[in-house]
């Protein structure tokens, strides 16, 4: 009995173990983190050159980011980042990083807020703009969506539905308008240019309770190039930020969250060990 009782406390310290261990990663998980926000960079100017982007923290020890080449219709998904203060500096594709750069700004990242620092205008006024991005999730029956005008071939336009379901109207260059609640589903989204000109359309399925941003791009063939960016979804990983498919969006590999999955395998591991257990206990 006393030769066995020590494996016996070690076979029950390591189910305690895993137990702990599946409970700091469920709380652990990026869901649950508390104090980071979303931050994703994106170069908007038709007539502007690719630019390096650099990020940096002006408030923590966070370590500087680069994106090299960023050309015109670039959006990045978003960063998660610890609440703070934060520069963003544009500089012309390949200059030092020492050389002075084109456009500054700074962004400060609020807890649970998102943000897309953007490049836009034409490269004449060219200037960094903030903008602030509502993602939350609208109810599981409607989908929510927002334009962000980037085409300077269409200095003004209206996004439509075929049925005549106007999306937003007017909508100016160098602007995003505000995310409108639509029904969700298989959508054929039209972008007309005020005034007349030709009409660009993107199918597209729009998920039910989840959010977009639908960029309106010039097109190098002479139109217009409309993209769907998927910014959050009520199934994955909120936010995302990525371009969607004709399918509505990129899916993660599971929808199990991993802290959760490993919650599950400490559980079954624990289970396992405590049948040992008590099979051992019997055998004494």
């Amino acid at each position: 009995m006393f030769i066995r009782a020590p494996h016996v406390r070690r076979l029950g310290s390591a189910a305690t173990v895993l137990a702990a261990v599946a409970v700091v990663a469920l709380f652990a998980s990026p869901a649950r983190a508390a104090g980071d926000g979303y931050v994703r960079l994106a170069h908007l100017s038709p007539d502007t050159p690719a630019v390096d982007v650099y990020l940096r923290s002006t408030s923590n020890t966070i370590k500087p980011q680069t994106f090299k080449a960023v050309g015109y219709g670039d959006m990045s998904a978003y960063l998660r980042l610890p609440t703070g203060t934060y520069q963003v500096a544009m500089r012309k594709a390949g200059a030092p990083a020492t050389s002075a750069p084109v456009l500054t700004t700074q962004v400060g990242v609020e807890n649970g807020a998102a943000y897309t620092v953007a490049g836009v205008g034409r490269f004449a006024d060219l200037g960094l703009r903030v903008i602030e991005d509502d993602l939350k999730l609208p109810d599981p029956g409607k989908s929510k969506v927002r334009i962000i005008q980037a085409s300077v071939k269409a200095p003004v336009l209206d996004v439509t539905s075929p049925n005549g379901n106007k999306i937003a109207g007017g909508v100016e260059f160098a602007t995003t308008t505000d995310y409108r609640e639509v029904s969700p589903g298989k959508w054929t989204v039209e972008v007309v240019p005020t005034g007349g000109g030709k009409t660009s359309t993107l199918p597209c399925t729009l998920g039910a309770g989840s959010v977009y941003s639908l960029l309106v791009l010039d097109d190098t063939s002479g139109g217009l190039k409309p993209e769907l960016h998927v910014d959050a979804e009520r199934q994955g990983t909120v936010p995302l930020g990525g371009v969607a498919t004709g399918d509505g969006g990129s899916q993660p590999a599971s929808p199990m969250p991993m802290a959760l999955l490993l919650a599950g395998v400490a559980a079954v591991l624990t289970g396992g060990l405590v049948v040992v257990l008590r099979r051992r206990l019997r055998a004494a």
